[in-house]
């Protein structure tokens, strides 16, 4: 008999009347979030040798979902960026619960005080001009396929959409003319405008006229005419690297990817002087702070900066600061 105040239940509604129907989440959001109990459940099953059908609340311990957790870094691989993402769903899942099951407050508050890891946050990775230009000229022109991915390409750089929102761009979302730009849903269900640039626009108008593949109304499909995967776009993308490096040999030294064109299009608006809050509106940033990482990357903004220092005169000594209360050289001697 099904126990309806279960482990089961309640993940099953955390999902259907959370997710789906109160906060009305994307389908990147719940399959994300589907992934990651999928793992967990599987996980848990091998550990406690219970089908996860029949696992009680109190069965998933903090230790537990700690060693799941440290599981997909050394088993999978998986980077201390993608364990965060996972803690995050399984806490949101949490925090659900907390309101459902009260009686389980003292085990969801412990899991839900399980920290993030911390990790060393490295410079983003972006194109340069000459190996943008490089990139754009490496599809075959006299193929279907190479006509799709130069174009693909063009317009990822210059819009800097997602990879998700490109690959969802239907032929309604896409206007030409005079105020040409392109529309799609971002994350968070928040639908925004991107203009074309004039050769972005023009070959949009030029390829929206090539025959199409299927029934379908999507933009950029796959020779089936429905939408291209994220591993089509992987593939396409790393294909035509290999062709760029032979005229472009800084691309052997970077390691490009779709998210890298979207850091790029990011790049060209910061070097062209745009505000940041406009770059955050651009990429559809929910908050301005997160367009921090592009200043932090700009070595060319860094380097005018340096120029407007006034340098030291040559031969002048440098005194360093000495406290002379004794508190403080307390408690510098520690």
């Amino acid at each position: 008999m099904k126990n309806e105040n279960g482990f089961p239940s309640l993940l099953e509604r955390f999902f259907t009347q959370r997710l789906i129907a109160q906060r009305q989440a994307s389908s990147h959001t719940i399959a994300s979030y589907r992934d990651t109990f999928r793992l967990l459940l599987q996980f848990v099953e091998k550990r406690l040798r219970k089908p996860p059908s029949t696992l009680a609340l109190t069965d998933l311990e903090p230790s537990l979902i700690g060693a799941f957790l440290d599981g997909l870094e050394t088993d999978r691989a998986n980077s201390p960026r993608s364990r965060n993402l996972r803690l995050t769903a399984i806490r949101s899942f949490y925090r659900y619960a907390a309101h459902e099951e009260p009686a389980q407050s003292g085990l969801i508050q412990r899991v839900l005080a399980m920290p993030s890891k911390r990790y060393e946050k490295k410079l983003i990775g972006f194109l340069t001009r000459p190996e943008i230009d490089a990139v754009l000229a490496a599809p075959d022109l006299n193929t279907w396929a190479g006509r799709r991915d130069r174009t693909f390409l063009l317009v990822a750089v210059q819009t800097g959409l997602r990879l998700s929102e490109m690959t969802s761009l239907s032929r309604e979302d896409v206007v030409l003319g005079t105020g040409a730009h392109v529309r799609c849903m971002g994350k968070g269900r928040k639908e925004r405008c991107t203009p074309l640039a004039k050769q972005a626009a023009g070959a949009l108008k030029v390829w929206l006229r090539e025959p199409r593949f299927g029934a379908g109304d999507i933009v950029f499909p796959n020779v089936r005419g429905t939408r291209l995967s994220a591993d089509g776009v992987q593939f396409l993308l790393a294909k035509h690297l290999a062709t760029a490096q032979h005229n472009c040999p800084t691309l052997r030294k970077k390691r490009v990817t779709p998210h890298v064109l979207r850091h790029t299009a990011a790049m060209e608006l910061l070097q062209a002087g745009v505000d940041r809050s406009v770059i955050a509106l651009w990429l559809g940033h929910e908050s301005i702070e997160t367009t921090q990482i592009y200043l932090d990357a700009d070595l060319a903004l860094k380097e005018k900066a340096l120029t407007k220092m006034t340098p030291l005169a040559e031969g002048k000594k440098t005194c360093r600061y000495q406290p002379d209360d004794t508190l403080l050289a307390f408690l510098k001697k520690l």
